[in-house]
């Protein structure tokens, strides 16, 4: 974990909050959180009068087989991306630190459009690889996400902005007796059992609940929370939301198998809405969704899920790479394609033997 100093660390948190690139994962607290099995390390680069100009939080790993480190800056960096001149100072400082870790990549994948077509071309120049054809959360992060603007917004007035379906589905779970409640640490183990179902369910590898219990410990309770939904006294539903800066993101959900016919995951996104809102944030991310907009697609309920509450389709950049060591670089990505291929036929085989549902509102979203 990077060490600051207490003015340092205002700064620097003064410094990312205030960019629209920024995203949770550059800060702090997310470092601190991953420091179990990543390295991190911090740069910041500064103009004449001693200001932050940019800045880039990086987590660093070894890769097993080889003697080498992947460098990962997730949604990094946070800077003015036009600014040529702080990219390739951040790109240099990254450069220094490869030797000392080994490192054989830089990845990126900054949160910025992909109509950003200046950005694209000064990374391109700058001599990174553009990983930009996933479209199904081939990345280490999603691609595509789906964004609310709450600036400047009343509750009242971001209601009646969703759709009629949705509004009547938040009604329908409060009008059953759903009531929503932030939980304390104590209660993980709860939400935990219905994120639990939902992998059984969607067929998605789960979190051991003891990464929720260090996220909470490292994030929570000033930047995370936990909601749970509740039926008759007993937990249906349960999300996990961190706020950070004018930003909301929603990070991962889950809901038991039981009782969905009270529309619980609805009215969970409208209470952690709620609670952006009354922060002061301008935006709320519902993160991770297919580009692949078939209605046939197993993700498309995910989408159908989000797009009820009338925010943005956006798509991102995407990943991109700088290497550092050739070699190891096409061994590493060729084995990663070979194994998530071998992942998705295994996934797609097991869908043709055990068919489910499209209904994913319930469905994790992940971060690395």
């Amino acid at each position: 974990m990077q060490a600051y100093t207490y003015e340092e660390k205002e700064k620097y948190i003064e410094f990312i909050t205030q960019s629209p690139v920024f995203d949770f994962m550059q800060s702090p607290e997310w470092a601190y959180f991953k420091s179990d099995n990543w390295k991190n390390e911090l740069i910041v680069v500064k103009d004449e009068n001693g200001n932050i100009k940019g800045t880039m939080s990086l987590l660093i790993r070894k890769i097993p087989f080889f003697r080498s480190t992947i460098m990962y800056s997730p949604r990094g960096p946070v800077c003015d991306l036009h600014d040529y001149d702080t990219l390739r100072e951040l790109l240099s400082r990254a450069k220094e630190l490869s030797k000392k870790y080994k490192s054989y990549v830089l990845k990126l994948d900054t949160d910025t459009p992909r109509s950003d077509t200046e950005f694209i071309n000064l990374a391109r120049k700058l001599g990174f690889r553009l990983q930009d054809s996933s479209k199904n959360f081939e990345g280490i992060q999603p691609r595509f996400v789906y964004r609310l603007n709450i600036k400047g917004k009343t509750e009242e007035e971001l209601l009646m902005s969703f759709h009629h379906k949705t509004r009547y589905n938040i009604r329908l779970a409060a009008r059953k007796g759903v009531e929503v409640k932030v939980a304390s640490r104590e209660d993980i183990p709860e939400f935990y059992r219905v994120y639990r179902e939902t992998s059984i369910r969607d067929r998605f590898v789960p979190r051991v609940m003891e990464y929720f219990e260090r996220m909470y410990d490292c994030i929570g309770p000033g930047h995370l929370r936990i909601f749970l939904a509740y039926y008759n006294g007993r937990v249906i539903a349960g999300t996990i939301a961190i706020l950070y800066g004018k930003k909301c993101w929603y990070l991962y959900g889950g809901s038991s198998n039981e009782h969905r016919n009270v529309m619980p995951n609805y009215l969970l996104q409208w209470e952690m809405i709620k609670w952006a809102l009354e922060n002061g944030c301008e935006i709320y991310d519902f993160r991770g969704v297919s580009g692949d907009m078939d209605e046939n697609n197993p993700l498309y309920g995910l989408y159908r899920f989000k797009k009820g509450f009338n925010g943005e389709l956006v798509e991102l950049v995407g990943e991109l790479d700088y290497v550092f060591n050739p070699f190891v670089y096409f061994a590493v990505e060729k084995g990663m394609k070979l194994f998530k291929a071998a992942r998705t036929a295994l996934y797609n085989f097991r869908r043709k033997l055990h068919p489910a549902g499209d209904d994913k509102t319930g469905s994790s979203n992940d971060s690395e």
